[in-house]
């Protein structure tokens, strides 16, 4: 199993439709020791029930948009777990306003918003675990990000925006990391049916775009979301660092 004996910290499970849960499943099969987090202001009820499938996950609060969230989470897992194997970073949100009207009219709060909880938190928490120590040589990180990052996708707007500054983010913090034998990469996963794609404008006809442009000529599924997060966590991808993988059945490799 490619992550046996490995401690992986998965951040962004909500439910089953969420990306996060395809990795954590992946994980799972491949003999990845889960442990989780949430939202405090979601509480742990519904999550805790559903990781019940996965027996040994242990969940902790983290409000990725806390600095004292983020740290006192990082310390309560280090004191339960020693140091980890990997961290997955599956956190973006924006309000629904700005996803809803044109990017011209995006509010400075929601900009700022957006670009805080879906770029920034990586920085933050990547900083956090290196500082408490809580992270093996040889540790992975991996976080989601979108097409809409590189072209301008109707509909994802300011979401975009901070998407491009996650990847961003990610070339900046492997120079970092990199120093301490630990990587980081990015996945651009093809648009899936989570519940924060309900928020974007006419979400289906991407879908449908996707089938009648990409060469597989279907759209890409959590569970090979999760596989691809898997290999990046594993030692057969101890040569990569700093960049964004495409899973999203080649769509972004056609031009018209």
């Amino acid at each position: 199993m490619l992550l046996e004996n490995k401690k992986l910290v998965l951040m962004g499970v909500r439910n089953k439709w969420s990306i996060a849960w395809g990795a954590a499943k992946s994980a799972h099969d491949n003999g990845a020791q889960l442990i989780c987090t949430y939202n405090p202001s979601e509480g742990s009820e519904k999550l805790a029930k559903l990781l019940e499938e996965f027996p040994g996950t242990k969940l902790y609060p983290c409000d990725a948009s806390s600095d004292e969230s983020i740290r006192d989470c990082f310390a309560a897992i280090k004191a339960d777990f020693g140091k980890v194997d990997g961290i997955l970073h599956s956190i973006a949100h924006a309000f629904t306003d700005d996803l809803r009207n044109d990017f011209i009219n995006t509010s400075r709060e929601g900009y700022a918003h957006a670009c805080d909880v879906s770029a920034y938190s990586l920085v933050k928490i990547v900083n956090e675990a290196v500082a408490q120590d809580a992270l093996n040589e040889g540790a992975s990180i991996v976080t989601y990000t979108y097409y809409g990052s590189e072209k301008a996708v109707v509909g994802y707007n300011v979401m975009g925006v901070a998407k491009a500054a996650l990847e961003a983010s990610i070339r900046y913090l492997a120079q970092d990391l990199g120093k301490k034998g630990m990587r980081i990469n990015g996945i651009s996963s093809g648009p899936i049916k989570t519940l924060s794609a309900k928020g974007i404008k006419d979400f289906g006809s991407i879908l449908d775009v996707i089938e009648e442009k990409a060469p597989m000529h279907k759209n890409v599924t959590i569970e090979q979301v999760g596989d691809t997060t898997t290999f990046l966590f594993s030692n057969m991808s101890s040569g990569i660092t700093g960049e964004i993988i495409h899973c999203d059945n080649g769509f972004t490799t056609v031009g018209v």
